[in-house]
């Protein structure tokens, strides 16, 4: 059987077990078990789905982050590994804010969002997405996770639906973004199942991919509390470009964390007191 990841054997078990309703490891216990003409047919439909190159966490409606599942679809990019560096830096500054507001622009699945307001029982938080079809998602997860009543959904393009008259005035002791950074020049280069399947809006502004991160730095000011915090996740080798956006009378740029691949990804911003 070939699909479409390095490792075919271990997509192949998850498909099989995702139709089964078990884990992996019950496949190893139970190798006897008989699978079912229906099952077996779902089976092969995802193993097709999976070989034309659809995203095995597209085709299994989850994927892993943090310590939980998140619903996942097509209208969501899907969660990686290197956004839990922006969810673990955003803790690390709201220590000692005792019921923290926090808004997540673009929040896709919700894994920030939803993530932060798991970690922080007093939090309080507004998702943004310009996508009404990844806002379901993100609900869908806030509800699953248990921090629906604390978390509002908004259609937006960045900040703009803050400034209706119902949120006028609204200020967050943390924006934290994971926006979409990938210059349009690039995206020839992403996987095929990345460049294919997952939301082209999640993935890239066009231009140079710089477009929302400039939004971002230039209007959250607007949208902290003075001594607040934006952070924002950025993409390889844009770090220098990134820097040169921060006005030094606006912003002290506190860090600029590096993944575990050593890459610079994730901008830390503490807005100065007025």
């Amino acid at each position: 059987m070939r699909l479409g990841g390095d490792d075919a054997r271990g997509e192949a078990e998850l498909l099989l077990a995702h139709v089964l309703g078990r884990t992996r490891a019950w496949l190893f216990a139970w190798p006897e078990h008989a699978v079912g003409a229906e099952q077996t047919s779902a089976f092969e439909r995802l193993v097709e789905a999976r070989r034309a190159g659809a995203p095995v966490a597209y085709l299994l409606g989850r994927r892993g982050f943090w310590s939980f599942d998140l619903a996942v679809s097509p209208a969501v990019l899907i969660p990686r590994p290197e956004t839990e560096l922006l969810v673990e830096k955003a803790l690390e500054q709201l220590e000692g804010v005792e019921a923290p507001l926090l808004c997540d622009v673009g929040t896709g699945s919700g894994c920030v969002a939803v993530t932060l307001l798991h970690e922080r029982a007093r939090a309080q938080g507004f998702a943004l997405d310009l996508s009404p079809a990844a806002l379901a998602v993100a609900a869908r997860n806030a509800a699953r996770h248990g921090v629906e009543e604390r978390l509002r959904f908004l259609v937006s393009d960045c900040f703009d639906a803050l400034r209706s008259d119902e949120h006028r005035g609204l200020r967050f002791d943390l924006i934290a973004s994971n926006p979409p950074y990938v210059a349009e020049s690039d995206l020839k280069d992403l996987q095929k199942e990345v460049r294919d399947h997952e939301p082209h809006l999640a993935l890239t502004p066009g231009g140079d991919g710089l477009a929302v991160v400039r939004r971002l730095v230039a209007e959250a000011p607007e949208f902290l509390k003075p001594g607040g915090h934006l952070l924002i996740e950025i993409g390889y080798g844009q770090h220098e470009q990134v820097a040169a956006l921060i006005d030094p009378a606006v912003w002290t740029l506190l860090d600029i964390h590096r993944d575990l691949q050593g890459i610079p990804r994730t901008v830390a911003l503490h807005l100065k007191d007025a």
